[in-house]
């Protein structure tokens, strides 16, 4: 399987220069994606930021190094990227408990991260709906913002999209979006876009109005473009199953579809469907693999 092996080949990339400087670049050259959605779709699949998993395995390997060698602690530090053997203490302590001087002690429990590599997982037992539709192209406004992942695409976005959308609650943004578009209480989509490393914008907002650009707020041009679209289901707070989809989509969905993320714009799109219930659903671009 082609996906299997550009990942694995990415991780013999990091394996092979856990000594050196890394560069996300090419391990997401070799996997044949951008930095971003590598990145991304690393975090969803094993459950931490390729950040961690290096940390985890250079920390792994000095642990052996003391154990089996005269090494002095500080060309160790100096050896797996840390500029101080301070700097390097308080990590080794971190993840074994203990610090390196006591590594070489008989009888010390240390933990060690074996290295990852990826293969088939026979499951499914959940099953994943989902359709694939040409959407023409359309213009959407509202108000953004950065959010910065800081290498933790697992968590992150998850905590701070939420802090966006109660903030323009709080300060009145949402209600003006929706008299700017002539909505009652409908509710407003949600789009990710401009990908740019470890950041991305996010905006809330909604279709444009025929009047065109309401005062104040930001225009955003949709393409033509082809999507798979997936649904949380119905929940009473419209917001339950959204993490666990984008998990689902990217740590099994992806790699064993025909199709491969084409870069453009996400959208988490709300919709009221009466009693008090809402469904979500995740718009992604997409395009046919060349060989499928």
């Amino acid at each position: 399987m082609d996906w299997l092996s550009r990942m694995n080949s990415a991780m013999e990339y990091v394996e092979t220069h856990l000594s050196e400087e890394i560069e996300y670049e090419q391990v997401a050259r070799i996997a044949c994606c951008s930095t971003y959605h590598f990145q991304r779709m690393f975090s969803f699949i094993t459950g931490l930021p390729l950040s961690e998993y290096i940390r985890r395995r250079r920390l792994t390997l000095a642990a052996f190094e003391l154990q089996q060698s005269n090494a002095k602690v500080i060309d160790i530090a100096l050896k797996y990227g840390y500029e101080s053997p301070e700097a390097f203490s308080r990590a080794f302590k971190k993840l074994h408990g203990v610090m390196p001087s006591s590594a070489r002690d008989k009888g010390i429990e240390l933990k060690a991260y074996p290295r990852l590599s990826f293969h088939i997982s026979i499951r499914g037992d959940v099953e994943m709906n989902y359709k694939i539709e040409d959407k023409q192209a359309f213009d959407m406004f509202g108000i953004s913002t950065v959010i910065n992942a800081n290498k933790d695409f697992l968590e992150q976005p998850f905590s701070e999209i939420p802090k966006f959308w109660t903030k323009c609650v709080s300060d009145g943004t949402i209600d003006r979006i929706r008299a700017a578009a002539g909505l009652g209480e409908c509710q407003l989509h949600g789009v990710l876009y401009n990908s740019q490393g470890e950041k991305f914008s996010y905006m809330i907002g909604y279709f444009l109005p025929q009047s065109g650009l309401p005062e104040g707020f930001e225009q955003l041009q949709i393409p033509l473009q082809t999507y798979a679209i997936f649904s949380t289901g119905l929940y009473p707070d419209g917001q339950s199953g959204i993490h666990d989809l984008w998990r689902r989509i990217w740590g099994e969905w992806f790699p064993s579809s025909n199709y491969e993320f084409a870069n453009g714009h996400e959208f988490e799109m709300t919709y009221d469907r009466g009693n008090n219930m809402y469904e979500m659903e995740i718009w992604i671009p997409v395009v046919k693999k060349l060989n499928a």
